[in-house]
């Protein structure tokens, strides 16, 4: 052990006994075309072994925002980290690409084995439900940088699909039909407005238990991120999706047109799906117009999927064996924006 770096803040045996620690939560992630141990200079993978013909590699790259901050506040630390693999996974899934491998970034102020192994547990769970692997990581301890006790996080997912099967948005036509999957809650956007309304404003207990959330709302506001890739896989390998869509920053009214031509716009009937009860507390405590609700989070449902109406039937029975409830919520239309009905 240096004892040099130790006196400027830095605790080196810490971060080995990290690497022993998460070794046995990065095993749990492995899939076909890993290569390799967790601890090299490079993760590797195979992609020969997946039989590709004309494979084309999506990446994708994200945090979990503010998110950090509730569960540092509730020393909460083990769903964060499967948070971080969905803001990713769910963003590689929406261009039709079947996510193989994960890295992480983790920056603290000094170095606890035992929380950064709980963080990873979090990621190892994300990982298993999007059936990607784990294949390498950093741990930074940068006491200079960081408030006690404080951290940060950077997720990297890079998943593969056939070259003539991308989903680009262009083969979305007026007419079209969307399908909505729920959401698990918040997600992780929105959380600077979130503690805004909750801790600052109102100054809300998130240890108080609540009736009709079943919970306290503080394991509300942490309910991890939902992952579609598997629902979604299933989906793929049967019917032509002619665009998707992963309900981030920017609720609606952002990420929808994201998938859209040119001069196509989307109605959407807001009696077709349930809008959770945590964003009634967010839109009366922070006195939010309504409108402006569904531009800043996903009020309900998390990804969006653009069919035919041909296909509609076929994906929801689909999208049901898969465990989704999937709900037909509007359809595209020939005038430009999200049109809520």
């Amino acid at each position: 052990m240096s004892e040099l770096y130790s006196k400027a803040g830095v605790n080196l045996e810490a971060g080995y006994e990290v690497v022993r620690k998460i070794k046995k939560h990065v095993d749990s992630t492995k899939r076909l075309g890993m290569m390799g141990t967790i601890g090299s200079f490079g993760g590797m993978f195979d992609l020969t072994r997946l039989g590709y013909q004309e494979p084309v590699l999506v990446s994708g790259t994200d945090g979990v925002g503010t998110k950090l901050l509730i569960a540092i506040m509730l020393n909460q630390h083990d769903t964060i980290g499967e948070d971080l693999v969905a803001m990713c996974v769910n963003d590689v899934i929406a261009q039709g690409a079947e996510p193989l491998f994960f890295l992480d970034y983790i920056a603290v102020d000094k170095t606890n084995p035992d929380k950064i192994e709980r963080i990873l547990k979090g990621i190892s769970v994300g990982c298993q439900k999007a059936g990607c692997a784990i294949i390498g990581g950093e741990t930074a301890e940068m006491p200079d940088m960081y408030e006690k006790d404080h951290y940060d996080l950077a997720g990297f997912a890079v998943g593969v699909v056939e070259k003539q099967r991308i989903v680009t948005g262009e083969k979305v036509q007026v007419g079209d039909v969307l399908i909505g999957l729920p959401s698990s809650g918040i997600h992780s956007n929105g959380y600077s407005l979130v503690r805004k309304v909750f801790l600052k404003d109102n100054r809300v207990d998130l240890h108080a238990y609540h009736n009709i959330l079943g919970k306290t709302i503080g394991e509300e506001l942490l309910t991890p991120t939902k992952i579609y890739v598997k629902p979604v896989l299933s989906l793929l390998k049967a019917v032509d999706v002619h665009g998707m869509a992963h309900i981030t920053g920017g609720g609606f009214d952002e990420n929808i047109p994201r998938t859209l031509n040119s001069n196509q716009g989307v109605e959407i009937d807001l009696t077709t799906f349930t809008k959770p009860v945590i964003f009634d507390m967010i839109e009366e405590l922070g006195y939010i117009p309504t409108r402006e609700m569904y531009n800043i989070f996903n009020m309900g449902i998390g990804f969006v999927i653009v069919v035919s109406k041909d296909d509609v039937q076929k994906a929801l029975k689909i999208l049901e064996n898969a465990g989704e409830n999937p709900k037909i919520i509007g359809k595209v239309i020939n005038k430009a924006g999200v049109h809520l009905l």
